[in-house]
């Protein structure tokens, strides 16, 4: 059995992989980095900055402030979830300045997570994200990419809006995810895909649970 464990998650937008992360980390006690959130933060910081997603220059400046300026709060922020930074973090991610500047932090993480001192070692790291299997942790001894339908995926995300109470239209919803497929897909720097040697889960018509189980079973056979 490998003495530190590095599992890697990767997958479309509402398509569970942040969910299955966090289920994961718990229950193999693993520390867990949502590196979605990374880039939202930016995101938001570039928009609190009154800057502009699509401006290079602006996305390379609020990339740094969060790098050299992390605080796991900024991550916690409800903020970072609504759809407004949703689709400004899809357009400023495609610059390869503001992801050359977040992968280091992600790489340095995946290694040497913070712990706390009265905790026991972790057993390991699990990051979630588009490019965990591929760029940051290419030897990871699991991968994951979780993909769905683009209409069950819509459907899960405006559900999850509503329940927030923030308004969300399915349509709306859906036409601005298959826009953020695209831009993550096609980007020229770490586009979105799966690493050769990731297994597929595709969530489409599975529960959490279900999901959650497959993955448990697949992590004790490759660990054991």
């Amino acid at each position: 059995m490998t003495s530190f464990l590095k599992i890697a998650v990767d997958g479309t937008s509402a398509s569970g992989k942040g969910t299955l992360a966090r289920r994961l980390a718990q229950q193999f006690h693993l520390s867990y980095l949502d590196t979605g959130a990374l880039y939202r933060a930016v995101a938001k910081h570039i928009l609190d900055q009154g800057g502009n997603p699509d401006n290079e220059d602006d996305a390379l400046k609020s990339a740094i402030f969060v790098r050299d300026h992390f605080s796991w709060e900024m991550l916690e922020d409800p903020a970072i979830r609504t759809d407004i930074v949703a689709d400004a973090t899809s357009r400023s991610s495609q610059f390869p300045p503001l992801r050359e500047a977040l992968i280091e932090f992600q790489k340095n993480f995946a290694s040497h997570p913070p712990h706390k001192p009265s905790q026991k070692p972790w057993s390991g790291t699990i990051l979630d994200g588009r490019d965990i299997g591929t760029i940051i942790c290419p030897r990871a001894d699991v991968k994951f990419y979780c993909d769905a339908s683009t209409e069950t995926r819509a459907q899960r995300r405006t559900k999850e809006l509503q329940e927030k109470g923030l308004n969300a239209n399915l349509e709306t919803v859906l036409q601005e995810m298959i826009e953020r497929d695209t831009r993550d897909q096609n980007r020229t720097k770490n586009p979105l895909k799966p690493a050769e040697d990731a297994i597929i889960l595709d969530t489409t018509s599975l529960s959490a649970d279900e999901v959650f189980e497959k993955a448990c079973d697949i992590i004790r056979s490759k660990i054991a």
